[in-house]
């Protein structure tokens, strides 16, 4: 993924019943912290006292030992997030905490519900008030108003009301819930920890923890976990999944298992199939750091040319930085990326990158390696070309933006100054995940959602407004 290309969406975690909870969350968050790195949080319960901390940034620095301690109880709940829908705001950050006569409800989500709009305005005329602008805000809304008895009752009576992607920990003074969409667009797994139970979004939160991997929360599926063990509900109709083929291709970590499948391996095999797609003689073939390396080294084994990383990325680059009153060209991207000449200099490059968005970086990526020395950029890309906006929790341009909706390959080319573009096939992206290929929704290469906005809802960025777009 090019430098400022498309945004993470979102990391949940949950831990219950820990002796040192808030900790564990921290941990799992720091493993979750490429989903999301505009804001962190961590809601924990102590009996029926709960506590609060979140901020804009890394978790590193929203988090210090001070806080971690004053986070007490023995279960907690966690969030990173991007903003997929809704304002860059502190009031946005995650988890959420409500009292309402329910009594006190902390939430994180992972996802972007596709009509939330109507439901806000409806619960607007009805006097609701919202604190942020985040569709999150929406379920708790639903949640409180709902009729129903227990808690359990009350969250499936508000996620049968909603639509869209969602995979959301809950935590309350009855337990903790997990819950995913019918669709299973998002991942969330499932493990044990000695007696305790924890959820997250990727499992090497799991990992970095010592938790074992136990499995998948199932599509559709609402799981309570109290201290009469873990409760398994199944209460919406079943639907084809609609897994998002870009957790693979881009945002899992690499290190990850995922929808049943090793990240690393996934990517491994895009990159082997773009090299049967899209040979090129060439000297050396160079990822884009850090979302073409497995592809890279796909295409390498695959053509038998040498892998190296002629591009070096420096990691230590926070969400903003000074730039010298005097412009210097392509600062954005040359503060992240830095070409190694000894390796350019004279050589037939084959460029890997996981995906073009708005082709801009792309192009100063191709003019960074000439500037280099290569002697040829063949610019290959480990996935199709993307021409629609994603709906289910990606911060995607809008279609009017994506370079591959309005311009051919050849154009794009051009533009881009490469000697030669190739984009792996959808055809040969399904090949990676072979063996359930027929469950991940592929929209943003299709243009065909399996769900659909209201039609006054195609476009919420009227509500739930973002503000200005990055360059991508």
């Amino acid at each position: 993924m090019q430098p400022g290309g498309l945004k993470e969406k979102c990391g949940v975690f949950g831990i219950y019943r820990h002796e040192d909870a808030a900790n564990m969350a921290y941990l799992g968050l720091y493993a979750l912290q490429h989903r999301g790195q505009e804001s962190a949080g961590i809601a924990t319960c102590e009996g029926n006292k709960f506590h609060l901390h979140r901020g804009m940034g890394l978790v590193a620095d929203v988090f210090d030992e001070d806080t971690i301690l004053s986070l007490k109880g023995d279960c907690a709940i966690g969030h990173v997030r991007y903003s997929t829908s809704g304002s860059v705001l502190f009031a946005n950050s995650q988890p959420i905490k409500i009292i309402c006569h329910k009594g006190e409800i902390a939430i994180a989500h992972n996802g972007n519900l596709v009509n939330a709009a109507r439901i806000r305005n409806r619960l607007d005329k009805k006097g609701s008030i919202f604190l942020g602008n985040s569709d999150t805000e929406v379920i708790l809304h639903l949640i409180a108003r709902s009729e129903q008895k227990t808690i359990l009752d009350a969250i499936t009576d508000a996620l049968h009301q909603v639509e869209g992607a969602y995979s959301l920990v809950f935590l309350t003074s009855d337990g903790m819930f997990a819950a995913r969409d019918p669709y299973g667009f998002r991942p969330l797994m499932l493990a044990r920890l000695g007696d305790s139970w924890v959820v997250a979004s990727e499992s090497t939160a799991f990992d970095l923890i010592g938790a074992t991997f136990e499995r998948s929360v199932r599509p559709g599926e609402i799981i309570k976990i109290s201290d009469s063990g873990l409760e398994s509900h199944m209460p919406f109709p079943a639907r084809k999944f609609q897994h998002c083929i870009f957790e693979l291709i881009y945002f899992a970590r690499p290190d990850s298992r995922i929808f049943g499948h090793p990240v690393r391996d996934v990517r491994i095999k895009l990159g082997k199939n773009l090299a049967k797609e899209h040979h090129n003689d060439a000297d050396i073939v160079v990822p884009v750091p850090d979302g073409g390396v497995f592809a890279a080294m796909g295409y390498s084994e695959e053509s038998g040319l040498p892998f190296d990383f002629g591009l070096i990325r420096n990691h230590y680059v926070g969400r903003t930085f000074i730039e010298p009153q005097g412009k210097i060209r392509h600062f954005g991207v040359k503060v992240k990326l830095n070409p190694v000449r000894s390796l350019i200099e004279g050589k037939r490059v084959i460029l890997v990158d996981d995906s073009i968005v708005r082709s801009t970086t792309s192009k100063k990526l191709v003019e960074m390696m000439r500037n280099a020395g290569a002697k040829e950029v063949h610019y290959r890309v480990s996935s199709p070309p993307y021409i629609s906006p994603c709906y289910y929790g990606i911060d995607t341009p809008t279609k009017e933006n994506l370079a591959a909706a309005n311009y051919t390959v050849d154009e794009i080319r051009e533009y881009i100054n490469a000697d030669t573009l190739g984009y792996l096939s959808i055809e040969g992206m399904l090949d990676a995940v072979q063996r359930n290929r027929d469950d991940f929704c592929t929209s943003c290469f299709t243009g065909k959602y399996p769900v659909e906005f209201p039609d006054e809802e195609e476009n919420q960025l009227a509500l739930f407004s973002k503000g200005e777009e990055d360059e991508r």
